[in-house]
């Protein structure tokens, strides 16, 4: 049975009261499903060219006068900013971390507006300029809004790319029954993998047309939020010297 939410805040809490037992996450909420919804990894998406992680984004209008990080962390507040969920990777930890913390900002000194929406809404907002910079990420801009809206798209330049962020993770409840998580790595390993050819490539077509394009699932586990983690403590900790509280 699927279950939708309009962010991840929805999913997670879906999966803390055992309404959900298995979700896609990015990483960054994946460690909030790990933290506080009884969630483990295991398994961790791949694009179909074999490789392994995207990039986070800041966005503007092809016709904005911004065309670089300098540009925006000039902060002269005559601007205004479209930051991504709380929870989300690519919309909000990493840019938080390589744009705000490592240069000592926060988007409230530098903008005269901020506002937040998922990363479809983010590149709405600014393909029709309803704001003038906002965070994303390749696989949303390149791949979906590029085959579901591309004359937004066209209307959108990238003037900020991060180091590579791994694929997002597969996260179930860690207390499902150990012969029903056997089942399920089974099928996620296996898909698009093993088995006769024309079942082989019939998943790779299914696979390839999900999100960004996908190729089979790699096995993962927890480790895999480690990098995010560590930003998000670098974060907490450059919060807590502000405010003299170390």
């Amino acid at each position: 049975k699927a279950y939708f939410a309009s962010d991840y805040a929805g999913v997670i809490e879906g999966m803390r009261f055992k309404k959900v037992d298995l979700a896609w996450f990015g990483n960054k909420s994946a460690i909030e499903a790990v933290d506080r919804a009884g969630g483990e990894v295991f398994a961790q998406t791949i694009k179909d060219d074999g490789s392994k992680g995207y990039y986070s984004l800041l966005i503007t209008h092809k016709d904005s006068d911004l065309n670089s990080l300098e540009d925006v962390l000039k902060c002269d507040k005559t601007k205004t900013f479209g930051n991504g969920d709380p929870n989300s990777t690519s919309g909000f930890a990493i840019p938080g971390y390589y744009v705000w913390a490592l240069n000592d900002k926060n988007p409230e000194d530098c903008f005269k507006r901020v506002v937040s929406s998922n990363h479809e809404g983010n590149a709405i907002a600014v393909a029709t300029k309803n704001v003038d910079v906002a965070t994303n990420n390749t696989e949303s801009i390149y791949a979906r809004l590029g085959k579901t809206k591309p004359e937004m798209a066209a209307q959108i330049k990238e003037i900020w790319r991060s180091p590579l962020i791994p694929s997002d993770p597969m996260v179930w409840r860690k207390d499902l029954p150990q012969e029903l998580k056997e089942k399920l790595l089974y099928f996620f390993i296996q898909y698009g993998r093993f088995g006769a050819m024309d079942k082989v490539e019939r998943e790779r077509k299914v696979l390839a047309n999900l999100s960004d394009g996908w190729g089979p699932f790699l096995a993962s586990s927890d480790a895999q939020l480690i990098d995010v983690r560590r930003i998000e403590a670098f974060k907490k900790k450059l919060k807590a010297e502000k405010k003299g509280d170390t």
